[in-house]
């Protein structure tokens, strides 16, 4: 029987290369998607044929309970969050409450509507923060130094204590940086690169970038889906 993947955040970078990962297995695939007047889908505009998009909203738990009433998916991946370190400091808030208690309500849908539904966390490095160790490993004590990452680090913690509790299948998978040409413009490696394509169409003659003594182990996201 053919298995049903929904994936949430199926329009962002990782969202589209998990679609592609899961179609080329055979299954069938849907993406919880936010109603907006101005739909961008320019990621998975190349699976639009194969992948069904449902509306719903990590803010809202009764959505969340009709897709899952409506698609009956096996697994769940949860993708979709706030992601962007800097605006979380600007918008803490929603930051909190799409990348936090979104995980709460879409596992307590899960269980709600179908206990039998595997569940997968994205998880990440932005948990350990001030790094006590190096390099880290699952043991590593999480100290998180943006909203962002205490975010993370309740959804980390929400499915570990939903999987105790009422013996879900729910796992986080810990991400470290990984980048791709799907990535956003306000991402660094993006502006990198976009500010040089920029510069060698004389459409710039400059680049303004922060931290320059910072250093980063990137990966490929195609890879780490």
């Amino acid at each position: 029987m053919t298995k049903r993947a929904l994936i949430t955040g199926v329009t962002g970078q990782d969202g589209s290369y998990l679609a592609e990962f899961l179609l080329a297995k055979g299954y069938e695939v849907a993406g919880l998607v936010r109603r907006s007047s101005s739909p961008n889908h320019e990621r998975i505009d190349h699976l639009l044929d194969r992948v069904t998009l449902i509306p719903g909203d990590l803010l809202d738990q009764t959505s969340l309970m009709a897709a899952l009433n409506d698609f009956q998916p096996d697994e769940v991946y949860n993708l979709a969050a706030q992601s962007f370190v800097q605006t979380s400091f600007t918008q803490p808030v929603l930051t909190g409450e799409t990348t936090a208690l979104g995980v709460t309500r879409l596992l307590d849908a899960i269980r709600m509507v179908n206990p039998e539904i595997r569940f997968y966390q994205a998880s990440s490095s932005e948990m350990f923060g001030q790094a006590q160790e190096v390099p880290q490993v699952e043991t590593t004590p999480f100290h998180p130094r943006s909203p962002y990452g205490v975010a993370k680090v309740y959804g980390h913690w929400i499915t570990i204590n939903y999987r105790e509790s009422y013996d879900l299948y729910a796992c986080s998978g810990i991400l470290f940086n990984h980048e791709s040409p799907r990535r956003g413009l306000e991402f660094v490696t993006r502006k990198i690169t976009n500010a040089v394509a920029q510069i060698a169409l004389g459409q710039a003659d400059s680049l303004a970038l922060g931290n320059l003594d910072a250093q980063r182990d990137w990966g490929f996201a195609g890879d780490y889906v």
